[in-house]
């Protein structure tokens, strides 16, 4: 009679590939919600935000041209979306928690996403209107040029400061 007996054998491990290597998490980078970066990127951007609609809403004759009503809700908008965002950044940072949640990060980067492109969309026309007036027109003598100039750089300012916010957001949901 034959009988079988049961032998254990020694497997090697797979080797390590690309595919199965765990992925290491990424570490809170400065700018990103949550983190002391992300609060000072969120409170330039509504500074610059406020006062480019405070200056422009202290000129008598903004509505005169579409473009700077454009800014007007623009930078209204940009600065509703970032006072919102540094209170919750605010919060995080107060009791210590990670707002590295996946949707909290798409909301985030896709609102990050549309204010900054209303933001630069409408300090771009509104640049072009102030050479319009200035330079071409030679009307800077009845209208508020440098105050329009001055609203126009502040929002190319707080769209400057919302760029880090919307790439580095993009960037941490694309590396998921």
């Amino acid at each position: 009679m034959n009988v079988s007996r049961p032998s254990v054998h020694p497997v090697e491990a797979p080797p390590q590939t690309a595919q199965n290597v765990p992925r290491a998490r990424m570490k809170d980078i400065q700018g990103m919600p949550g983190t002391c970066g992300g609060f000072a990127l969120r409170l330039f951007q509504f500074i610059f935000a406020v006062i480019s609609l405070l200056v422009m809403a202290s000129t008598s004759d903004f509505a005169s041209a579409s473009a700077f009503c454009y800014l007007v809700v623009a930078v209204s908008l940009q600065s509703l979306w970032s006072f919102s965002l540094a209170v919750v950044d605010l919060y995080a940072i107060l009791v210590r928690r990670s707002l590295r949640n996946c949707r909290v990060v798409s909301f985030f980067t896709i609102g990050d996403g549309i204010t900054s492109t209303l933001t630069f969309a409408a300090a771009c026309a509104s640049a072009g209107i102030t050479v319009l007036i200035g330079n071409d027109l030679n009307k800077c003598a009845i209208n508020h040029c440098t105050r329009f100039e001055t609203a126009t750089a502040m929002a190319f300012m707080s769209w400057f400061s919302v760029s880090p916010s919307f790439l580095l957001n993009f960037w941490s949901l694309a590396s998921r």
